[in-house]
């Protein structure tokens, strides 16, 4: 907390540590293990929209060749209702036909 005149001006982390916990607690585990998978979504979602527009397709063209209406497609490309069988189905009607994930040192998976 760093004082600045009569206002007290907090981090946050600060925020934060008062109002989830303290890092290395299991609510504030949470919360950063939520906040990654969120990150996570939300960027396999910027992927799918990024591969869309420069195919020129509309979010419903696209739900065509997936079966899928275009509200599902919204809700991928905002990062939501997204599974590994799904991204699989719209990377492949968007011609994307292979895909790793990068497990670290448990090395790579092919997932289609």
């Amino acid at each position: 907390m760093e004082k600045v005149g009569d206002m007290k001006l907090y981090s946050l982390d600060e925020v934060k540590d008062e109002l989830i916990g303290k890092l290395g607690t299991p609510e504030r585990d949470e919360h950063e293990r939520k906040v990654d998978e969120a990150l996570h979504a939300y960027r396999i979602g910027e992927a799918i929209k990024k591969a869309r527009l420069q195919q020129n397709l509309t979010q419903e063209e696209l739900g065509e060749r997936v079966g899928v209406q275009k509200a599902q497609i919204s809700r991928m490309e905002r990062g939501y209702s997204i599974s590994i069988p799904s991204m699989s189905r719209v990377f492949k009607a968007l011609g994307i036909t292979t895909a790793t994930l990068d497990l670290g040192i448990g090395g790579k998976v092919a997932l289609w």
